[in-house]
């Protein structure tokens, strides 16, 4: 027969189980009512939390100059979702078909394995992906028109179960009229961000749609690692080159602002980009006499617009042929590298991996450093 002291030690447990079972208990309901927040490090325009049975993506910065926001709700099958109405576009999940509107989301499909589920983009001749190129060649992804003009009748005929699009003000009609047909519309924001980090981030967006938040990460983080390895060598250079960038146009010569995307890239090869001070994260429009007064004895031009030779930019312009990286052959683009139809390659993946970017600016920069390294998006002017 139990003693008095068995009970007392058996009451003491019974206690501890119901407070550490009621205590857990309201930890899951804080965390079903709040959500858990996935891990974003870099990347600012979005938000993923997780709910039972449900996530939700938030779109912070759709596009600049706005301080709108989108919420978007991402439902497993056979799931409930609460209050429904109160998100801007619901999708079932896993995605098994999708529509894009970017060449930038086409890596991240790739990376992903669901390139495959990609069923309708408008104009292909942008996409610069063999294994994409594959699938057009075979009739697997429908023509949708012009971004700014997409063919909604062909799209709302596929009936994909998203659509991730971009907007630069928020003003397409066409979005509109495809979610009128009951398709949901995302918002994408990836070109927003001016960390090239953040850019390569909007990978989870994806992962997420596809129930691939793992592979996500773990594709992320060997970026970063790479990324912030290659940085790392370059801060050991003994020597930080002076860079100019851009080239004219109708007499404005337009190059990165100082906290812009390419700007970024620059300094974190251990270059010396001369505008670095400069204000804002899109483009600088400069006289030519300007960038001579300061760019003339330059060391390295990256990315010269659309020029692709040395001659090229003389024909273009005499006034180029006066700077120091001209006469010494140091002129290097991004433009030449080019898909079966003509897109360039680096418009299309440079986002989604700058790791490369940056190895091979550091191959421009510091040679030395990189000395078995080959250009992914770069080459050297002739």
């Amino acid at each position: 027969m139990p003693s008095f002291k068995n009970h007392i030690v058996l009451f003491f447990f019974t206690l501890v189980f119901i407070s550490c079972k009621n205590e857990t208990k309201e930890t899951i309901e804080s965390v079903s009512i709040e959500g858990k927040k996935l891990e974003v490090k870099y990347a600012e325009g979005f938000e993923i939390k997780a709910f039972e049975g449900y996530k939700t993506i938030t779109l912070k910065n759709p596009w600049p100059g706005t301080d709108k926001t989108f919420t978007y709700a991402l439902v497993e099958r056979n799931a409930s979702l609460p209050n429904p109405e109160s998100y801007d576009a619901v999708v079932e999940i896993p995605i098994k078909q999708i529509v894009v509107t970017s060449t930038t989301h086409i890596p991240s499909l790739e990376m992903l394995g669901e390139i495959n589920s990609l069923i309708g983009f408008p104009n292909l001749n942008y996409i610069s992906s063999e294994k994409t190129r594959n699938r057009i060649a075979n009739n697997e992804i429908k023509e949708l028109g012009k971004n700014e003009d997409i063919n909604t009748e062909i799209l709302i005929d596929l009936s994909p179960d998203a659509v991730i699009g971009f907007a630069v003000d928020g003003n397409n009609s066409a979005f509109s009229t495809i979610q009128n047909a009951r398709i949901p519309v995302l918002y994408n924001s990836d070109w927003t961000e001016v960390s090239p980090l953040g850019k390569a981030e909007w990978i989870k967006f994806f992962g997420a749609l596809y129930n691939k938040e793992k592979e996500a990460d773990s594709i992320f983080s060997k970026i970063e690692s790479e990324y912030i390895s290659a940085k790392s060598l370059a801060s050991e250079a003994k020597n930080k080159p002076t860079v100019i960038s851009g080239a004219m146009y109708k007499d404005v010569w337009y190059m990165p602002q100082g906290n812009s995307w390419g700007a970024q890239f620059i300094r974190d090869a251990y270059g010396d980009y001369l505008w670095i001070d400069s204000e804002g994260t899109g483009s600088l429009s400069l006289s030519l006499e300007s960038v001579l007064d300061k760019g003339i004895e330059a060391d390295v031009w990256i990315g010269p617009a659309q020029f692709n030779s040395l001659e090229e930019l003389k024909e273009g312009s005499k006034a180029y042929t006066q700077f120091k990286a001209y006469k010494t052959g140091e002129v290097y683009s991004y433009s030449m590298k080019k898909g079966e139809k003509g897109g360039v390659i680096y418009y299309e993946l440079a986002p989604n991996r700058p790791d490369l970017v940056l190895k091979d600016l550091i191959k421009i920069l510091h040679p030395e450093m990189l000395p078995d390294h080959k250009f992914h998006f770069f080459d050297k002017l002739n």
